[in-house]
């Protein structure tokens, strides 16, 4: 099975949005890039901040769309198409509201549970095919309180949950660009047991 080729992580560009909810795959992104030396830098064809990454004998694109969330998939369809890389070896990495802060799932396929930015760039590849990360970052409880809830600051006891979902999750960087994904979601989706 091939690994991922192209790592997206979904959030809204600008200062007033950096530290909200609805960032948390650009954290992602940003913590890969740090530890893999990658630097992204604005590409206009691809509608956002891409680069190159290096991982042992492997390498993958990273992007972070410029462009508002709903219109992610601009950015990813433009990129793919140039790169020619088909949607299951695409991972969205984006923020999940059914999941509870510290909460990490990885899956492939499936609907975009009302998430603007999967929606988007399901429309943009024509399937629902490709890999997600989802990283919790709970739910407000009330429907109509979720667009207020994903465009602010976690509180401070979820901020160091949500880091800790990214840094369990970015651990399995290898797994994911060598196509282990079975063992990837072994490995995330088990409860470490207290010793």
């Amino acid at each position: 099975m091939q690994g991922i080729q192209l790592i997206v992580g979904l959030g809204n560009p600008g200062g007033e949005y950096a530290d909200t909810r609805h960032n948390a795959g650009f954290w992602w992104v940003d913590q890969i890039s740090a530890e893999t030396s990658s630097k992204l830098s604005m590409e206009a064809k691809f509608f956002g901040w891409a680069g190159r990454l290096k991982s042992g004998s492997h390498e993958a694109w990273l992007l972070k769309p410029s462009t508002f969330m709903n219109a992610s998939g601009r950015a990813v369809g433009a990129l793919a198409k140039f790169y020619k890389i088909p949607p299951d070896a695409i991972l969205v990495v984006h923020d999940e509201l059914d999941l509870a802060p510290g909460n990490v799932k990885l899956k492939k396929g499936g609907g975009h549970g009302g998430h603007n930015g999967l929606k988007d760039i399901a429309a943009h590849l024509g399937t629902t095919d490709f890999w997600r990360l989802r990283l919790g970052i709970g739910h407000p409880g009330d429907r109509s309180a979720v667009v207020n809830y994903v465009l602010h600051a976690p509180l401070r006891d979820e901020t160091q949950l949500i880091e800790h979902s990214i840094d369990k999750s970015s651990a399995l960087l290898a797994m994911l660009l060598e196509g282990s994904f079975e063992a990837a979601m072994l490995k995330l989706h088990t409860k470490s047991n207290p010793a």
